[in-house]
């Protein structure tokens, strides 16, 4: 290129505005698809070729390595090599190294790349004893309470303030308990691991900020050395990270931020859409710019994730203007139960493949990466290519293959107990619990794949199987489960999929209870679902199906709605034809909400819509009934060997001791009660419930 202005050339009228904004503070709102790196990479190169800053002193700052080798590259093609483009860790680290002898002195600290051995041998200190997903989610918690800059000392309060559950509790009440035992977790990893020199990610960021803090000859330095900063990301910013950012601004306002606030989907893990979103505040004379032209997807993709965005509450939101030509309508299908939406959804991709749609240009995203299962076998049955990303194979994770070697162990030397029973058994001894763990994590993926197991399991005995039987499917599904390791339909969880696109995206799992999540309780982690749920919509460019099963298996109670987030989107009337369903899978009309008995009010907790009342509701049940229930369902548990939730929760039977039916369709309509504990239990507890 012969001079700076021909960086400029094809460029939209926003990007040309972003390139042209050479000098700070700026601020660019870029909504998906909308050519934001191209819009900063232009702005650098045009302000490096036209004199205004040496490329040397610019620190373009990324979230991960890869993006950061992305803007090397382009910034290179750009003619404006010598441009520093590094993560946050990245850039702190590389600082914190050379100065570490001339400040501290002495060898420099290792770097640990996981808690997770500092973070065991505190365990082993303090006598707790947590599985490896357990540990692997007090971790994360530990490095939300760094980020936030929450110290050991200040840990339970903070957490409580924060509303959040910490690992291994299962519910609200167990929260205080948990949290202390946290903290003291993370008091012993933070000595051992300064007793044993050694670095974290967070701390290698709070101590260049401090190191420049208390040295000012080493900020002086490292100022003089960058004096030109861009920040991609910057929804994603944690307090940490704005820290260090600050430290190395020095008062000084030569930065752009890029980010998109309708793309906030890591606030769980500390990140702050604040600093985007009040950018403008914090500098009141910066120019914001916003690109909204989506280059990306079809006009019928992008009109879908306007609307889902239109409906949340928050006021910082872009409509993005779709420059591409027509496609096809976003596909709504709704199942009977989850093996017919996988069966449908590897139908519709081998449609795709037929019509010459590259394997790799297809994506199936869900919530959690328990989901994978069921696609992974259905793409392995239709013979499918496919490749899961983010996340390991379902056969792969580790409290799978556990469970199926303590299975094939007792297959073998099985006395011929119910199937069921005898899988909940052992599973329960590897980390099944009757209710899922509170809040996200490993710990509740963990929970999720066991919780499938047992669901196979008690699927298969509905139809008369015994466990070698069960565990020859086992075998069989894994067995079936190698694709090629490149080539092939992407499987993974929509966090995953974050700044990935593809031509053909399907969207399943959508209910209300898995998107939004069933542990996301206030409005602002409700939002962030539904920022979730455009984050995928967002990843298609031309063909875009959403879909979801109304139950869990074949013949079960078709209880499920979809998602609240497509409310008055689906557009029945207008949405184009469907993919056709397998005989005896015909799709149905969408679940209505389930209501409380008591106000009306519409219920979202599973536990609610079971006992089909608002759990500050008052309860009106014969308390008779409810002590015979729980005497019935210990004597059974006792008689068939098996632990009593097997046969009914607690949640459940104060729901039958509230409705008190006396007819089969009064306690089918019950939810967690189908047609299989019907025939097992139903005839007694009907006769308990008409007992006077």
């Amino acid at each position: 290129m012969s001079n700076a202005d021909d960086v400029l050339i094809g460029l939209d009228p926003e990007q040309r505005a972003v390139a042209e904004a050479v000098r700070g503070p700026v601020c660019v709102l870029a909504g998906a698809g909308t050519g934001k790196t191209r819009a900063i990479t232009h702005r650098i190169a045009y302000a490096v070729r036209s004199g205004v800053v040496d490329a040397q002193s610019v620190l373009a700052v990324t979230f991960t390595t890869r993006a950061a080798g992305e803007l090397r590259q382009r910034l290179r093609t750009l003619g404006a090599p010598g441009v520093q483009a590094r993560t946050f860790h990245a850039a702190a680290l590389r600082q914190l190294t050379y100065f570490w002898p001339k400040v501290i002195g002495g060898a420099a600290p290792s770097i640990i790349e996981s808690k997770l051995p500092v973070l065991g041998e505190a365990c082993r200190q303090l006598r707790k004893n947590p599985d490896r997903s357990e540990l692997r989610d007090i971790a994360s918690e530990i490095e939300w309470a760094k980020v936030m800059q929450i110290g050991p000392e200040d840990y339970e309060q903070a957490a409580a303030k924060y509303n959040r559950l910490p690992p291994g509790s299962s519910d609200r009440m167990e929260g205080p308990s948990r949290r202390e035992e946290v903290a003291r977790l993370y008091e012993a990893y933070e000595r051992i691991r300064r007793e044993r020199h050694l670095l974290d990610f967070e701390t290698i960021l709070e101590l260049t900020a401090a190191v420049m803090t208390e040295h000012q000859e080493v900020a002086a330095q490292i100022r003089q050395q960058y004096r030109y900063f861009v920040v991609d990301e910057y929804q994603d910013v944690n307090p940490l990270q704005k820290l260090l950012l600050d430290t190395w601004l020095g008062g000084r306002d030569d930065v752009c931020v890029v980010g998109d606030p309708n793309q906030t989907i890591y606030s769980f893990t500390g990140a702050s859409p604040r600093y985007l979103t009040g950018f403008g505040v914090e500098h009141p004379d910066a120019a914001v710019i916003k690109l909204v032209r989506d280059y990306r997807s079809t006009p019928q993709v992008v009109d879908l994730a306007n609307l889902v965005i239109a409906k949340g509450k928050s006021p910082h939101r872009l409509e993005l203007l779709a420059q591409r030509p027509d496609g096809p309508r976003p596909v709504f299908a709704d199942y009977d139960d989850e093996p017919a939406e996988a069966a449908g959804v590897a139908r519709a991709i081998r449609k795709l493949l037929d019509k010459g749609v590259p394997s790799r240009e297809i994506a199936v995203l869900f919530r959690v990466n328990s989901q994978s299962s069921s696609y992974e076998e259905a793409l392995s049955k239709a013979e499918i290519p496919y490749v899961l990303r983010g996340a390991e194979r379902f056969f792969e994770r580790p409290e799978v293959r556990q469970a199926v070697v303590l299975l094939r162990g007792a297959a073998r030397s099985s006395a011929g107990e119910p199937l069921a029973a005898e899988v909940h058994s052992i599973l329960t001894g590897v980390g099944l619990t009757p209710s899922p763990p509170g809040g996200g994590g490993k710990a509740r993926e963990k929970w999720e794949s066991l919780k499938a197991l047992a669901d196979l399991a008690e699927d298969m005995a509905a139809n008369g199987a015994d466990l070698p039987a069960y565990v020859a499917e086992l075998e069989r599904r894994a067995s079936e489960q190698h694709a090629p390791p490149v080539e092939g339909v992407t499987l993974a969880s929509l966090h995953a999929a974050k700044g990935l696109e593809w031509d053909a995206v399907f969207l399943v799992g959508l209910t209300d209870g898995m998107l939004p999540i069933i542990y996301a309780e206030t409005p602002d982690q409700i939002e962030e679902e539904r920022r979730l749920l455009y984050v995928g919509i967002t990843r298609a460019r031309e063909h875009l199906t959403l879909s979801w099963a109304l139950s869990r298996a074949p013949g079960g109670r078709k209880s499920r709605r979809p998602t609240r987030f497509l409310d008055g989107l689906t557009g029945r009337s207008s949405t184009p034809p469907r993919m056709a369903p397998t005989p005896g899978t015909e799709r149905r009309k969408v679940a209505a909400p389930v209501t409380c008995r008591v106000c009306a009010k519409t219920l979202r907790a599973a536990a609610e819509q079971k006992l089909g009342r608002c759990s500050t509701c008052p309860a009106d049940y014969d308390e008779a009934l409810l002590e015979r229930l729980k005497v019935w369902r210990t004597a059974t548990a006792k008689d068939s060997k098996i632990p009593p939730y097997v046969i009914f929760t607690d949640v459940t039977l104060q729901a039958i001791a509230e409705r008190a039916p006396t007819t089969e369709q009064e306690l089918l309509s019950i939810a967690g009660i189908g047609r299989v504990k019907m025939d097992r239990y139903g005839e007694a507890v009907l006769a308990l419930c008409r007992t006077p």
